[in-house]
């Protein structure tokens, strides 16, 4: 049924934009607007889908499925898509000039507006540059208007197709299109597709659900191929289908025949690019395998005799291994097996024939890179940035690359990696296989051990500096499925046990709703404890942030969690502990329950090119230009300008400063105080505290927790329930993805 009214009050938003609110003729509504902060349509008229439900704490409630705002168009343009309008900006020209006669100044007389208070030439100059690049979009939502498209996914499409050629054609002539514009998906596009007439059994329907399937099964899961019988049952569930095998294998043989999907023995089926991809690693790591270097000193033991670090059996094998002319070499250790002792052991012989300019070692994160080249004393960079840096090279002018913590290396960005380096070049590989997968489709380091394609030496022998630092030898004891002695006195781990008293007989004794007050008050438990941490830790934090040293600030002190959701979640924990590590702002940003402070630790969270300056760049006002930045790069929130509605974060392991329009923040930014174990891989803190709790369970294995241990640098804390974290070192975790490398193996 319909609801049509006026929003009085808003009670309650939540940071997913769900909200409840209550009409100016009294009624309480619920439901979830994304298009803006939901303050802002306070006093809007609404126009509301939905029924009425009795809400536990509110009452009658009129739950919405569809909310249409009454707003004016212009304005809507303006501020959603014209960089440099503020919603105050957009509503006071518009009142003064009228629709009509804005869009004329616009168009023809810009500099009109230099006469309207709060325009100067660095904002106008954003408005020309942007009104030329959308002006000719207004179209694009005179032709999406009729099949009710929200405002928030015109702005989508308007600003991904700014620079096509009749998007409005191209749109009709396949909605499916828009399936390449990141955040829409195949559903959010199959519902377009749907309203503008496009049959259920359309070829490019079913064509683009095949790449849906693909890319969920593949991207999101972490695998690179998919058996042929799990793709066509994705494609049933998908399009509402039965027996319609015919179909989907007709849009196979289109899609191999157009080379965008390889089909592969035993019935399985991989997208092209990531074929393409692990079959150049296959042949590129087997060929590399064969090259033999000449060797380097004559007498290694001398050589060893000389050096001031001291190795251990496996790590003298690996270098021995090298020496003996060995091109291709991964390295595998786990925590405290000494895997950076050996790589600076074999660079140093290396370097006695090859100058260290011809050196370089590399790494995923921006922290990673700078532990390598801190422990090796050879120049490091990120992956990305030299892929960047060498763009318009064929390869990289190194003769030596050593590439650390390859487990989080995916198999596009690998097979981009060893693209780029020379064939002739000796390539050392170091990973720890007992952390979590990498983000991505693949699993390169683990199926290159699985398949031998190489020389591989393992460590395993753990090197301690006392018997009461325990870190290493903890997490490696959970690494084989064994609960450690973690209850013990040690420098550098400490368990704190909140465990709920007479849980398992409490289980069979409580109501459903009495277990769950007593699981929350257990969390709230965990909280308090955590927090006396945060105080004992925040004078040498703030110490850190008030001399300007940044990247020790942001690596000082670190919260690590399972889940984002809950109590124990990185949402509500990062509000508790910003409260304790910034409660006095300058400035902030509020973005429905979230707020963005002045100083504030933060992470990026897409993949994306934004508007940047190096450091200094930025210091000398130098112009801008578009950088990739990357998903949890760690930075500090150091500038708000409210007036153009930007704020700025520097990322040190990068030495970047990047620009955020306010309605990028909830959708790029997160704060950082809390982050979940995915989110941390390859970086280091000086102290970490984790919760372990029983409503984590889903979450907890012996790789998750292997590798949120070793995440800590001096002390790593757990605070919680002992049943659970022993739950969860009984839980042996083997990560198993589908793979191309596997497949050709075979």
């Amino acid at each position: 049924m319909t609801l049509i009214g006026q929003i009085d009050r808003i009670l309650f938003e939540g940071d997913d934009g769900f909200f409840i609110a209550v009409l100016k003729s009294g009624e309480r509504v619920s439901g979830s607007y994304f298009e803006s902060d939901v303050s802002n349509i306070k006093g809007s008229a609404i126009t509301l889908e939905g029924e009425w439900h009795e809400h536990k704490k509110y009452g009658k409630t009129f739950k919405f499925d569809a909310i249409k705002v009454n707003q004016n168009e212009l304005f809507f343009f303006l501020n959603k898509i014209i960089k440099g309008f503020t919603k105050k900006l957009a509503a006071d020209l518009i009142e003064h000039f009228g629709s009509e006669e804005l869009v004329n100044i616009l168009d023809n007389d810009i500099e009109k507006l230099l006469e309207f208070k709060g325009i100067k030439e660095k904002r106008l100059k954003k408005i020309q540059t942007s009104w030329k690049q959308f002006r000719s979009m207004r179209r694009l939502g005179e032709f999406l208007t009729p099949y009710e498209v929200s405002p928030v996914l015109l702005t989508t499409i308007a600003t991904a197709m700014k620079d096509v050629d009749e998007p409005c054609t191209k749109i009709k002539e396949n909605p499916y299109i828009l399936t390449n514009i990141n955040s829409i998906g195949f559903k959010r596009a199959d519902e377009l597709a749907l309203k503008m007439g496009i049959a259920p059994e359309n070829e490019k329907r079913i064509s683009s659900a095949m790449d849906y399937v693909l890319l969920n099964y593949c991207e999101a899961q972490g695998n690179s191929c998919i058996a042929k019988e799990v793709l066509f049952g994705g494609l049933d569930e998908m399009l509402g289908f039965t027996d319609k095998r015919h179909l989907y294998e007709a849009a196979l043989v289109e899609r191999v025949a157009e080379q965008s999907i390889v089909v592969m023995k035993n019935e399985r089926v991989s997208p092209a690019r990531l074929y393409d991809a692990e079959k150049f690693l296959y042949d590129d790591f087997r060929t590399r395998a064969k090259h033999d270097s000449g060797g380097f000193v004559k007498n290694l033991d001398a050589f060893l005799e000389e050096s001031s670090l001291k190795l251990g059996a496996e790590q003298k094998e690996a270098v021995q291994m090298i020496n003996n002319g060995v091109s291709l070499l991964f390295l595998v250790g786990y925590a405290g097996t000494g895997k950076s002792t050996t790589s600076k052991t074999i660079l140093e012989i290396l370097n006695t024939r090859y100058d260290a300019k011809e050196i370089m070692t590399c790494a995923l994160s921006g922290i990673a890179s700078q532990r390598i080249s801190d422990t090796t004393g050879f120049e490091s960079a990120t992956i990305q940035s030299l892929l960047v840096k060498h763009e318009g090279s064929d390869m990289f002018p190194y003769s030596v690359v050593l590439i650390d913590e390859a487990s989080m290396i995916n198999s596009s960005l690998f097979a981009r990696l060893m693209s780029k380096i020379s064939k002739k070049a000796i390539v050392i590989i170091v990973g720890d296989d007992a952390q979590l997968p990498p983000i991505g489709a693949g699993n390169v380091l683990s199926d290159v051990l699985t398949l031998a394609l190489a020389p591989i030496v393992k460590l395993t022998k753990i090197y301690r500096q006392s018997e009461e630092q325990a870190i290493a030898l903890i997490a490696n004891q959970i690494r084989q499925g064994e609960v450690p002695e973690y209850r013990a006195k040690y420098d550098d781990f400490e368990f704190i046990d909140l465990s709920i008293a007479n849980y398992y007989a409490l289980k069979q004794q409580l109501s459903q709703e009495e277990l769950k007050e007593l699981r929350e008050q257990n969390s709230q438990n965990i909280i308090a404890e955590m927090l006396h941490r945060v105080v004992e830790s925040i004078e040498k934090a703030r110490y850190r942030l008030n001399n300007k040293q940044i990247k020790e600030y942001l690596n000082y002190f670190q919260v690590i969690t399972p889940m984002k959701g809950g109590s124990l979640g990185t949402t509500n924990l990062n509000k508790v502990l910003q409260e304790y590590f910034n409660p006095n702002p300058k400035k902030c940003i509020k973005k429905g329950e979230q707020e963005f402070r002045l100083m504030d630790k933060v992470v990026h969270t897409k993949n994306e090119n934004m508007t940047a300056w190096s450091a200094d760049g930025f210091k000398m006002g130098e112009d801008a230009s578009e950088r990739r930045i990357f998903n949890g790069m760690s930075g500090l929130l150091f500038k708000i300008d409210s007036q153009e509605e930007q704020a700025f974060v520097f990322y040190p392991n990068e030495d970047v400063v990047v620009q955020y329009e306010y309605d990028e923040l909830r959708s790029h930014l997160m704060l950082s105080y809390a982050l979940t174990v995915h989110k941390v891989q390859g970086m280091e803190y000086d102290i970490v505290v984790i919760p372990m709790s029983f409503t984590h369970f889903i979450m907890h294995n012996t790789k998750l927790i292997y590798t949120a241990i070793t995440r800590a640098k001096h002390k790593c804390i757990l605070i919680g329930e002992g049943a659970a974290f022993e739950s969860a070192c009984r839980r042996v975790e083997v990560t198993r993805r589908d793979t191309v490398l596997l497949e050709l193996s075979i």
